[in-house]
């Protein structure tokens, strides 16, 4: 049985980890003690996020990576530093919700089973399904999103390739990203 709890706040945190499927696996900007490969069952990664502010504009909006319902997800988990674990998660909240008013992603505490087996309890945010900002568009959509928009953090290009080189550098094959990476590099 999963267990997942619903966090309002960064003070609502009581977790000790956090999972990253996407920018968080090669740009995490936090302290961590740890980082293991772990599998997030009940969801899988996917580009269903519009993004109009870090890789893309309101009037050209990108995608970004969100955890969607559904299947399973292999992404990285950091255990937090102590010492600088409530300033971590502070972070974590005004990069994934910079705005609370239009909040994108639901942030939870799930299960996520590391490497080694161990299940731990892990903060990370879900692909919100009620906001207009979730969409679901086909792989042809989505490869003109990435190929041509840009934000604050940079090309949705980039975003998606660094994603793909990351977690091909861990050793996870993720075919679906795999397959649109390939196609981006084809496009240059």
């Amino acid at each position: 049985m999963l267990s997942v709890m619903q966090c309002s706040t960064p003070a609502d945190i009581r977790a000790n980890w956090v999972f990253g499927y996407g920018s968080l696996i090669w740009n995490p900007e936090f302290d961590f003690d740890q980082a293991d490969l772990a599998r997030a069952h009940g969801y899988h990664r996917a580009f269903c996020v519009r993004s109009s502010r870090y890789r893309g504009t309101p009037q050209r909006p990108g995608l970004v990576l969100g955890l969607d319902r559904g299947g399973s997800c292999v992404g990285v988990a950091y255990r937090l530093s102590q010492p600088t674990r409530e300033q971590a998660i502070a972070r974590l909240f005004e990069r994934e919700i910079p705005d609370p008013a239009i909040r994108i992603y639901q942030p939870k505490v799930i299960a996520i089973r590391l490497q080694g087996g161990e299940t731990v309890q892990a903060l990370t945010f879900i692909a919100d399904r009620s906001r207009p900002s979730y969409q679901r568009l086909s792989d042809v959509e989505v490869l003109e999103r990435l190929a041509v928009c840009h934000g604050e953090r940079g090309a949705n290009r980039e975003y998606a390739i660094n994603t793909w080189e990351a977690l091909r550098a861990r050793g996870v094959h993720d075919a679906r990203l795999m397959r649109l990476v390939r196609q981006l590099m084809v496009q240059r």
